[in-house]
């Protein structure tokens, strides 16, 4: 029998198996009207299969999406004991979905919270990995990982590696997002302290968030070896809209300001990258050609 159980006005959750009283870790994914169903499937399949399972995994479906991803969610989550799949009434975005995932599985008192997206897909051994770190350096709250680049049908196209010490990752808040959002774990100890996504700034919302978190104290870190598939789309080149380049912009900005990192270096560079943003796609690929090139160049030396 399905249970299916309204939190708020906003959001339905749907399981059909007990739940645990307690777990250990979460995932959470969005789904959404636009997303590729066999990408999704994909991504579903790689969370299913790690060496060492999420305790919950849970779907959110944010507004309206195609039946066919409807029909195949729901026979996902009746065929898997550790799936729930929240029906969202309509599209907020990602914030407001990792937001509700985190105050619904606040009642489960669980240790770790995994991001994922609908068109990527894992390393076998990402969670395990994540998780053994996290016991490891229980200094550490907030863990990512590089990512390896695929292009439109799979194949890998390069790697996307950041800085991995806590001082480097802060120090480049003010230049970049040195996080790769999909493929983060936090400690609940975050949430607990009434942390959350910042819910307007669509887009940017971990831009802002690690920003936030830094400035709380909160301790960073990246593994080297990339444990996502992260999909680097035909479009990714293409102009970015006004709304997204500015809070980009304002990211820049809000990092200087709440990290003490006021220096005309860095405000040269956030306005560099905010003229950069408006430019022709060619452009746009070259300049992230080099940024990786500078990336890999100098990521030694974090």
């Amino acid at each position: 029998m399905v249970k299916v159980t309204s939190f708020n006005d906003q959001y339905v959750v749907q399981s059909s198996h007990s739940l645990p009283s307690s777990i250990i870790s979460v995932c959470g994914m969005s789904v959404y009207a636009k997303d590729k169903l066999p990408w999704l499937k994909q991504a579903v399949d790689s969370v299913l299969l790690q060496s060492s399972k999420a305790s919950l995994f849970v779907i959110v479906m944010d507004g309206s999406v195609p039946d066919e991803i409807s029909l195949y969610l729901n026979k996902v989550e009746k065929a898997n004991p550790t799936v729930v799949l929240v029906h969202g009434l309509k599209n907020q975005g990602l914030s407001a979905s990792m937001n509700f995932i985190i105050d619904w599985t606040l009642q489960f008192e669980p240790k770790y919270f995994f991001r994922m997206d609908a068109d990527d897909f894992c390393v076998k051994h990402r969670f395990e990995k994540q998780m053994a770190l996290m016991e490891k350096h229980p200094d550490v709250d907030v863990l990512g990982t590089a990512l390896w680049e695929i292009d439109d049908n799979g194949n890998q196209i390069g790697v996307r590696c950041l800085p991995t010490k806590h001082t480097a990752l802060v120090k480049a808040l003010s230049r970049r997002c040195p996080i790769n959002h999909p493929t983060v774990v936090m400690r609940y100890t975050i949430f607990t302290q009434g942390h959350r996504y910042i819910q307007h700034m669509r887009n940017t919302e971990d831009y802002f968030f690690w920003i936030t978190l830094a400035g709380a104290g909160f301790k960073f870190a990246n593994l080297r070896e990339p444990l996502l598939n992260f999909r680097r789309l035909g479009s990714f080149y293409q102009r970015r809209g006004k709304a997204l380049s500015f809070n980009e912009f304002r990211a820049r900005l809000t990092a200087m300001k709440v990290l003490n990192q006021r220096t005309i270096r860095n405000y040269l560079y956030a306005g560099l990258v905010l003229v950069l943003r408006m430019m022709p796609a060619w452009v746009i690929k070259m300049a992230y050609r080099i940024d990786r090139f500078l990336l890999k160049t100098l990521i030694g030396h974090d």
